[in-house]
């Protein structure tokens, strides 16, 4: 559906979501088969998912509250192949239409395919931003708009002066070490200014309860514009 849409990925979210390692894996063959890039968003730094996640066929892994250097390259061991990281060699990958093929072409194959984004959340993240995109073997960096506002002291004011510079900052950061830039939880008003503006890469426009709620209000306000007056009723 997403892809019928018109969009260019799914983001899977493990953090707030309920979906569980077999639903993902379930959703990445589809999004492998229908030539549909998949990413998926685990608990934090610490997950014991990050690594099973790109065993399943997620072609990229978003993880959140990524605070300081040391947990970027404590992420990039885990799910990077020696000799950037120590990831354990699976058998037969989803990601290779679980072809059985020698570790040296499955590691080379897996590393082409695979992205890491940081989520940078905290003003201790925004502190540490610089040695943080310097760590080999990361792909991104990538804002999770609402939860940095509130680090920063300014709760549900994303076009606060302060978290605009934050944006800015990290985003020169992440094209200083020639990685991509993201950015989760903005509005649509604020994207071409915080997101176009920094030469983000990756913008996460909504979730499925967003759409769901839009599109039934959106239907319901046609339906209704359409009833006489003495007709409040609309169909469900």
């Amino acid at each position: 559906m997403a892809k019928g849409a018109g969009y260019d990925f799914l983001l899977v979210d493990m953090e707030h979501g309920r979906i569980a390692i077999d639903a993902l894996a379930g959703i990445c063959v589809t999004g492998l088969a229908a030539d549909f890039p998949v990413l998926a968003r685990v608990t934090g730094p610490g997950s014991p998912d990050l690594a099973r996640v790109l065993d399943c066929g997620a072609t990229g892994v978003i993880i959140p509250h990524v605070d300081s250097a040391e947990q970027a390259r404590a992420i990039v061991a885990a799910c990077r192949f020696a000799p950037l990281g120590s990831r354990a060699i699976p058998g037969p990958l989803a990601i290779l239409s679980f072809e059985a093929v020698p570790p040296a072409q499955l590691i080379a194959a897996s590393e082409e395919r695979v992205e890491l984004h940081a989520m940078i959340e905290s003003r201790a993240g925004l502190d540490a931003v610089a040695e943080i995109a310097a760590v080999p073997g990361l792909s991104a960096l990538v804002i999770g708009a609402n939860d940095l506002a509130s680090d920063l002291g300014h709760t549900g004011q994303l076009d606060h002066p302060d978290v605009r510079a934050a944006f800015a900052t990290i985003a020169a950061a992440a094209h200083a070490h020639g990685l991509g830039f993201g950015v989760m939880g903005l509005p649509a008003a604020l994207i071409p200014g915080h997101a176009v503006a920094n030469g983000a890469t990756l913008i996460v426009a909504t979730n499925e309860i967003n759409l769901l709620v839009d599109g039934a209000r959106a239907t319901l306000g046609t339906v209704r514009a359409q009833l006489p007056a003495s007709q409040p009723a609309a169909p469900a």
